[in-house]
């Protein structure tokens, strides 16, 4: 069996490309700030917080390709919950913040 080898790889960040994960994260998490109201096919939320940092969302969310994760109360159970869903067409904004 033959043994792989490969070119050293340059880990250093290219800041493009940073930016360009950056914009869409910020597209997935659309309105949503801490404050806004929304609806959508799952019930009316309340953003309570919400975390772009990749370690902190990955944790919560137990998911590996986590980049952003959002505490959202759910008005419709009265509960209080994370997601990582990328705002869609179908939310609505109910009550927006400045």
């Amino acid at each position: 069996m033959a043994t792989r080898t490969s070119a050293p790889t340059d880990h250093t960040p290219d800041p493009d490309i940073n930016e360009a994960l950056r914009q869409v994260v910020a597209g997935q998490i659309g309105p949503r700030k801490p404050g806004v109201v929304y609806d959508n096919a799952d019930g009316v939320f309340e953003v309570l917080a919400v975390t772009t940092d990749r370690t902190e969302a990955r944790r919560i969310l137990k998911r590996r390709a986590a980049q952003f994760a959002i505490v959202v109360h759910d008005r419709s159970a009265d509960t209080v919950g994370v997601i990582g869903t990328a705002w869609t067409g179908t939310d609505r904004v109910l009550k927006a913040v400045a």
